[in-house]
Parts: C-alpha cells; structure tokens; sequence
C-alpha cells in the first residue's frame, strides 16, 4: 500500500508572483495621469522644496472653466472652499498655479482672485527651465 504524497510545489508558484510584482512596479508610474499642460519655461527657476499644494490651469479653462487641485478636477466657483480645506493646519498658506502657456493672462488673474479670497498668503508660479522639452 502507498501513501500520496499531496503538497503543492510553492517555487513555480513564488516565480509567477515575482514577475507580477515587477511587471506592476514598471506599469505603476504610467498608470497616473493629470491635466495635460505646456508649462511656459522660465531662465532662472529654483526648485521646490516644500509640500506644495498644486493649482492646475488648463488650457479649456476659458471654456469649461474647470481648474485641478492636487488630483482633482474642480469648477472655479468652489476653488476658495477647496484650497481653505487644503490650508487648514498648515503654518505655510502658500501653494503653486501651473498654468497651461495658452491660458489668457486674465484667467490666471481670476484664479489668483479666487485664491486671495480663500486666504493664501503666497503663490508661487511654476515653469519648466528652458531646453527641458
């Protein structure tokens, strides 16, 4: 009489999780998408070095009137609601508009408006420096 022998070979099985971890781990940064914006580029920039709290202006801002915070996409009119949640505990009232180089100077004004009106100190353009695109 014999016994089987009923264990599951863990080694093909380690391989195969190996290989998914690694194909996630190259996929992962291309999953992430924002807000496509052409940043206008600046000769002397200095880089950021504080947790910075983005504003995103896009270039349809004029027609949709839509701006994005961090990740999320918002209508201009809650802006000042959206930022003062954002500030709340924070000693560094600042944050940072990118903003689409298309985008008129008068809407860049407005979103500044909206940005006073929510209590931000200090904001801070962003730019790419030139020859980086």
């Amino acid at each position: 009489m014999s016994t089987s022998l009923a264990e599951i070979n863990v080694v093909p099985l380690v391989d195969v999780m190996l290989v998914l971890l690694i194909i996630f781990m190259v996929a992962a940064p291309m999953m992430t998408q924002g807000m496509a914006v052409n940043l206008p580029p600046a000769r002397r920039a200095t880089p950021v070095t504080a947790q910075p709290i983005y504003v995103t202006v896009p270039a349809t801002f004029a027609r949709d009137h839509i701006v994005q915070i961090g990740n999320e996409e918002i209508r201009i009119d809650i802006l000042p609601e959206r930022v003062r949640q954002a500030l709340l505990g924070r000693e560094d009232k600042s944050l940072f508009v990118r903003g689409d180089g298309a985008v008129a100077y008068k809407d860049i004004v407005a979103v500044f408006d909206k940005l006073k009106t929510a209590g931000v100190e200090k904001v801070g353009l962003i730019t790419v420096p030139v020859g980086t695109r």
